[in-house]
């Protein structure tokens, strides 16, 4: 684990820890101290800890004008013991929401398991982000989703179809987010 490193090809753009409005300004990595551990696997120095022990993240992109942000997740999700929504949703997404993201993006390639408990918290994101808001969901596992859909929290969530094979690497930040909101207006319309 600890050779996958978050996604650096935007960082031209965007750079959480340089964004005044961004949870993590300020934060300063390295590149060859690796302090952070998944289940005793260390993990690239490079993620960033929003203080759970299994899910770590990775702000790639924010666009305040357009109002979304594109987060990178590796590790486990678990709701039943670290409660890994109530950590994501009070400590990074109310920050960014609070700013007025209501799109989120969330790349799930390296999620590994999940973990249920309520949906209280999923619940609250979603009327949290409005009519106009949504959180989609990019190359999450089969059996992540399989998981979401009998905790019953997929309906908080856009995934499936060409979202679940998106080659998101080749695109820049916002050639992402305007096919995502394409195959979303689809859906919907």
């Amino acid at each position: 684990m600890h050779s996958i490193e978050p996604f650096y090809n935007w960082q031209h753009l965007y750079v959480a820890a340089e964004d005044v409005d961004s949870p993590f300004f300020g934060r300063e990595y390295s590149e060859f101290e690796y302090s952070n551990t998944i289940y005793n696997y260390y993990i690239h120095p490079q993620w960033d800890d929003m203080g759970s022990e299994t899910l770590y993240i990775k702000i790639l992109f924010v666009d305040y004008d357009e109002k979304y942000a594109i987060i990178e997740l590796i590790g486990e999700w678990n709701d039943a013991i670290n409660n890994d929504i109530m950590t994501l949703k009070r400590d990074i997404v109310e920050d960014l929401s609070y700013r007025g993201i209501n799109k989120f993006i969330l790349i799930g390639e390296n999620v590994l398991n999940f973990h249920e408990s309520d949906d209280s918290y999923y619940e609250e994101w979603f009327e949290d982000n409005g009519d106009e808001g949504w959180i989609a969901l990019l190359n999450f596992r089969e059996h992540v989703l399989k998981e979401f859909k009998k905790a019953r929290i997929d309906y908080y969530f856009i995934y499936g179809g060409e979202l679940d094979d998106f080659d998101w690497r080749k695109f820049s930040p916002g050639q992402v987010f305007g096919n995502v909101s394409k195959i979303i207006n689809k859906r919907l319309s």
